[in-house]
């Protein structure tokens, strides 16, 4: 079975977003089940794909919108309004619709699609009809586009959240209705996509192939976190953490966050250093005696939550950082309230709790993941040893 999986990005040997992580676990997963999968999407400057001999890149994007300059900004804005398509997939029309079937025809023969995510899916949706597919929805974009409108910080930025809502909830539901099969990475996504029958289903996740080894570690600091903050989701819950529950902790309290500082973040609290960023994610959350997971919106799956578990760390999470996660370590607590989310972190970080070994969730993850991808290719009704021709 010969699968191409559609992507925004291809993979680069270096994920560093959450988006990156998962596509490396999908497409691990596929190849392990037996499949030959070509990737297909676009690099990001100045990267090379880490497999090129399977890999067909379109060209390269930057499609951050944070740190774009305005005419940039302009001209993504002024694309989809034109095309009546999402800022998203006007970000992906960097190549026309004749180098993108020229692409196709250079993969030569196929049997089916992977639709990873609305964004490129989404660009040039007519053009990947002719194959049964499968769609993975990393996340149940119109709600959190919704969720983001919400959250807005004035009129604009509202009115432009809410016509991403409306269009992305019409591709989404075209997209599912087309597929033969619906991946999600949280249950509830299931629902919430209207596809809850047999031809749909969770995937389970892994940040990395081999379990990391339990080892000692030295506290650096109290919490430590790491994120793409610049993503709206990810900003409205650190923007929760930084209101709601830091002015709550003790004096002494050193929070350490990793990562890009969002535009417009304002006075941090006392106690809260923001470091940038850090050669080794793992190490930097390592340090730290516990890891506040602070979710507040989004959908789909949160990576840095089954990173914590696989490391085997201390952690306090909200509810919605444990969605599609259906197993809860001992040393993690849940809190939604603000007051009992940082009675939680200073309680775990006095403790000095040392770290479980998380080989044994991340060996279920992995079972999980591949039980799940198995069902979803028998879905395409082509047998995996086959190849088309």
């Amino acid at each position: 079975m010969h699968l191409v999986f559609v992507t925004s990005l291809v993979p680069d040997g270096a994920p560093t977003t959450g988006y990156e992580i998962a596509n490396a676990a999908i497409i691990a997963a596929l190849r392990r089940a037996g499949a030959r999968v070509t990737v297909l999407g676009y690099t990001w400057p100045g990267k090379a794909p880490s497999d090129p001999h399977n890999t067909v890149a379109l060209g390269s994007v930057d499609v951050r919108t944070q740190g774009a300059p305005a005419i940039q900004k302009m001209k993504w804005l002024a694309g989809a309004m034109a095309s009546g398509l999402t800022v998203s997939s006007a970000k992906m029309r960097a190549a026309s619709e004749r180098e993108l079937r020229a692409a196709l025809k250079r993969i030569g023969p196929f049997d089916a699609y992977v639709l990873n995510a609305v964004q490129l899916a989404g660009a040039y949706e007519h053009l990947f009809t002719d194959k049964p597919s499968i769609f993975v929805a990393h996340n149940v974009e119109f709600r959190s586009a919704l969720e983001n409108a919400a959250a807005a910080r004035d009129v604009v930025q509202r009115a432009l959240f809410r016509r991403e809502a409306r269009l992305l909830r019409a591709v989404e539901e075209r997209l599912c209705r087309q597929a033969r099969f619906v991946f999600t990475l949280a249950e509830q996504d299931r629902e919430a996509l209207g596809v809850t029958g047999p031809r749909s289903g969770a995937l389970a996740l892994v940040t990395r192939d081999e379990p990391p080894r339990p080892r000692s570690r030295e506290i650096a600091f109290e919490a430590g976190m790491i994120g793409t903050w610049s993503w709206e989701p990810n900003r409205i819950g650190l923007d929760w953490f930084l209101r709601e529950v830091s002015p709550r902790l003790p004096a002494g309290f050193r929070v350490r966050i990793a990562g890009h500082v969002p535009a417009g973040l304002g006075r941090v609290p006392a106690g809260v250093e923001f470091v940038g960023r850090v050669p080794d994610a793992s190490d930097f959350v390592r340090q730290a005696a516990v890891v506040p997971l602070i979710a507040q919106a989004g959908t789909g799956v949160q990576l840095k939550t089954i990173e914590t578990f696989e490391l085997g760390l201390p952690s306090v999470a909200t509810s919605r950082s444990l969605r599609g996660v259906s197993y809860l370590p001992s040393n993690c607590t849940v809190a939604d309230d603000p007051d009992a989310f940082a009675a939680a972190l200073v309680e775990r970080a006095a403790g000095q709790v040392e770290a479980l070994d998380g080989s044994a969730f991340h060996a279920g993850q992995i079972r999980a993941l591949d039980a799940a991808i198995a069902t979803g290719l028998d879905a395409l009704g082509v047998a995996r040893g086959e190849v088309a021709a």
